[in-house]
């Protein structure tokens, strides 16, 4: 019998999915503190896990009959793969499962935060009725600038082609002809920077991609830009972001995602211009469905040997 925890809450018909598993038995203990999952951990053959726990190199080591650690969900950066990996421990995600909602997500938010929906409605529901000052901007025949042209990035660029937008994308891991296939062109970062109305982040972070929406790169970019973020908040130096912001050079921002959640203490808070949400970008129903069965499958069929999907750390 091999013992699964799970750390963070996942949804429901995963939960299910390993009922009907009789060669697995699983605990969801959420909310545990670093020195609780290290004291827990040794007794179990896998950890399942969401944004929430960050499984480091001690809490790794600790896992003495730990297999596999599986990710419900795409960004891996809160594991310490290195760590993983020196311990023979797989780390799996499921990196499409939540991707029709995320760039669902991503249209919401680009389309309200260039109609004003969000300060319309405060206004609307505040007894006013003061239309001239909401008076937005339509997405057709805008420049939409893609940074991380995968599957999530594909995703955004067919639902805005739908609107009309044109669709310039960058990404160093993407050909020219790739791109084309979804209908975007192809460019270098600086160009992109430079040609885009709206750019939308869909990227990973890697010691590259690290605040890579900094000082340097705003100035590149059109007075005026709109930056929507669904993908993860460490891609903006959020300092300079709320400068640029408050200067008028950014006309607005749509964020999901901060460089810390809750964002506690971030210049971008509370800023006129800028829209917010807690992290939403996987919370659908049928995301969450799709998220937890998938995992719990993976995580299942790799303690068993049957089958290894979704591995970040091959060499493991």
């Amino acid at each position: 019998m091999y013992k699964i925890l799970i750390s963070d809450k996942l949804g429901q018909a995963g939960l299910d999915r390993l009922d009907e598993m009789d060669d697995m038995a699983y605990e969801m203990i959420t909310g545990l503190s670093k020195s609780e999952l290290i004291a827990a951990i040794p007794e179990y053959d896998a950890l399942i896990i969401r944004s929430g726990t960050k499984p480091d190199a001690d809490i790794i080591a600790a896992g003495e009959k730990l297999k596999v650690i599986g990710r419900a969900g795409i960004g891996v950066d809160n594991v310490d793969i290195e760590a993983a990996t020196q311990n023979d421990v797989l780390v799996m995600n499921t990196p499409r499962a939540n991707s029709v909602a995320t760039a669902e997500q991503t249209m919401a938010l680009m389309l309200a935060v260039n109609r004003n929906t969000t300060p319309a409605h405060n206004s609307l529901a505040a007894g006013e009725w003061d239309r001239a000052t909401y008076v937005g901007s339509e997405l057709d025949g805008k420049t939409l600038g893609i940074i991380g042209f995968g599957y999530i990035g594909r995703l955004v660029a067919h639902r805005a082609a739908a609107f009309g937008m044109n669709i310039i994308a960058a990404d160093p891991y993407v050909s020219e002809a790739s791109a084309a296939e979804s209908g975007a062109q192809l460019l270098p970062l600086s160009e992109l920077l430079a040609r885009a109305d709206i750019i939308s982040l869909h990227s990973v972070v890697t010691p590259e991609t690290l605040n890579m929406i900094d000082e340097g790169a705003i100035e590149q970019m059109k007075d005026g830009v709109v930056i929507v973020n669904v993908a993860r908040g460490k891609l903006i130096d959020e300092q300079a972001l709320a400068d640029a912001i408050s200067s008028g050079k950014v006309g607005a921002a749509a964020l999901d995602v901060y460089q810390q959640e809750p964002p506690e203490g971030s210049p971008l808070i509370g800023l006129p211009n800028v829209l917010h949400t807690p992290h939403l970008g996987a919370s659908s129903r049928e995301a969450q469905r799709r998220v937890a069965v998938e995992m719990v499958e993976q995580v299942a069929d790799a303690l068993r040997g049957i089958e290894y999907r979704n591995v970040i750390n091959p060499p493991a």
